[in-house]
């Protein structure tokens, strides 16, 4: 019998230090649920990549905005749900950071790498809410 997982949720502040948090989280998720290496690897290096996005660039670093991440573990995934309360971004309108004129830039691969780390990445409320899905079979 396959036993659904209820969502849980995590409420951040805006700052730096919240990354360790969501590290933390992400290796209680590996060994509460027997997650492999790889899709560990994944979930740490996509869903802190997404925190980051939205501590920094949502929020704009202001301590007093949160980051609201919701996760669920079902049978043969993981997902997660990151939500700021910055302005949102246009989606369609970011620039690729494999372009040549884009390479030596020290910022704008975040997006890239979510969206190649994790299995599907949702953008929603003008940007504000990002889902991310990570098959763990």
């Amino acid at each position: 019998m396959l036993v659904q997982h209820p969502p849980q949720q995590l409420i951040l502040m805006s700052k730096p230090e919240a990354i360790n948090t969501v590290e933390k989280l992400i290796d209680d998720i590996r060994d509460e649920y027997k997650i492999s290496e790889d899709c560990y690897g994944k979930m740490l290096m996509g869903v802190t990549e997404a925190v980051t996005n939205a501590i920094y660039h949502g929020n704009n670093g202001d301590a007093s905005k949160k980051v609201n991440i919701t996760y669920q573990y079902d049978v043969d995934k993981v997902s997660f749900i990151i939500a700021d309360e910055g302005k949102g971004f246009d989606i369609y309108n970011i620039p690729d950071p494999t372009a040549p004129e884009n390479l030596e830039k020290a910022s704008g691969r975040g997006i890239y790498l979510m969206k190649h780390l994790s299995d599907q990445l949702i953008f929603s409320n003008n940007g504000n809410t990002v889902e991310m899905y990570f098959h763990t079979t």
